[in-house]
């Protein structure tokens, strides 16, 4: 079978160089055509989030291709080799099918990468990039993520990044962020998990900061917080306590500049920074400046390692589903049948758009 999956991820790749290879999601498509003429594949999907970069797709030779393929990604010339990690056939499944259930995950069962996974996968097929193989595969993918949540306990406590992050919060004051004054830099999917969880958290004080200005005061009207527009960000970093940022910009947000100018009106009052976006939004230097606290998504990885001992006792099971729903994936790959969804349209029985599963 040859199906492959060419990656690398938190686990082989610090986010220096996960950074260089990350795709927006407006552009899955453009580098997902890219990949299919790079590699002559005759099916492919691409999963870029900030913890993962991987390449999904259909060809007899990937080992041959991997470092050209993902070399794709990018106008830096980098030698990803020793970061890389392959895949072929049911190890390949396996694989995603623990991608998409958040078995894989930083945080362990967390529910973002399965909208991310589904989102790559609509992207691929919208632009004509699927087939047999990859339409079944992404399908069962994400109907075993739904499967893993609800027989097992795989998604009890912190369950995605934003939660962590919020957590670490927590820690920074003592438990207590009832009176603090938090902002969050970019209203995505990202910044409003963090908001929802900083609200069941007790924050009553929050500012949220976007490039578009409608988008913030949506996002701060459903949790009584204050928008401002990115404009007036760095003013608003004078008031807070703790920042987090999480915007989809290809360039640095923050300087150091600009951080070194908010301490001196903040009369160096402690600030504390949380960067989980990738590429980075918060130029690393800021750490060296007194009274200057910095995580990225890799300093949360301690939080998240807490939250694996929690859930360890479900990963045999979950990686029995895993194993089960993969093995019957393939045998019904394997099989010759007249009857095979075309390579252009996906199973009837399944939508893309409509289908629901928990985010």
């Amino acid at each position: 079978m040859p199906l492959f999956v060419i990656g690398l991820s938190y686990r082989s790749a610090p986010v220096d160089v996960r950074e260089r290879l990350a795709i927006p999601p407006a552009r899955l498509r453009c580098y997902g055509c890219r990949l299919k003429l790079t590699g002559n594949l005759s099916e492919v999907v691409l999963l870029s989030t900030c913890n993962r970069v991987e390449i999904y797709g259909v060809s007899e030779w990937p080992k041959a291709q991997a470092h050209r393929l993902l070399g794709a990604l990018t106008s830096a010339p980098v030698d990803f080799t020793p970061y890389l990690y392959i895949k072929e056939g049911t190890a390949a499944a396996e694989h995603l099918f623990s991608v998409a259930a958040g078995l894989d995950s930083m945080v362990i069962g967390e529910t973002e990468i399965t909208g991310q996974v589904k989102q790559a996968y609509q992207a691929a097929q919208e632009a004509g990039l699927t087939g047999r193989i990859t339409n079944r595969l992404f399908q069962t993918a994400l109907q075993a993520a739904k499967q893993l949540r609800t027989q097992t306990a795989i998604g009890r406590g912190a369950t995605s990044v934003g939660s962590v992050a919020v957590e670490l919060a927590e820690r920074i004051f003592d438990q207590n962020l009832s009176e603090k004054t938090v902002l969050i830099v970019g209203a995505g999917k990202m910044g409003e998990a963090c908001v929802r969880h900083l609200a069941k958290k007790g924050a009553t004080s929050v500012l949220v900061a976007n490039r578009s200005l409608e988008r913030a005061e949506a996002l701060a009207a459903q949790f009584g917080g204050q928008a401002v527009g990115m404009d007036r960000c760095l003013e608003a970093m004078t008031k807070a306590d703790i920042v987090v940022s999480s915007t989809g910009s290809q360039q640095v947000v923050l300087s150091r500049a600009q951080v070194m100018e908010v301490m001196r009106l903040r009369r160096n009052r402690p600030l504390f920074l949380v960067d989980i976006a990738v590429p980075r939004d918060i130029d690393p230097g800021v750490h060296c400046l007194d009274n200057v606290y910095l995580y990225n998504v890799d300093h949360l990885e301690q939080i998240v390692q807490e939250n694996v001992r929690l859930r360890e006792q479900e990963i045999e099971r979950c990686q029995e589903l895993v194993a089960e729903n993969a093995e019957r994936l393939m045998r019904r790959l394997t099989q010759k049948s007249a009857s095979c969804t075309p390579s252009n349209v996906i199973n009837p029985g399944w939508s893309a758009t409509a289908a629901t599963y928990p985010m």
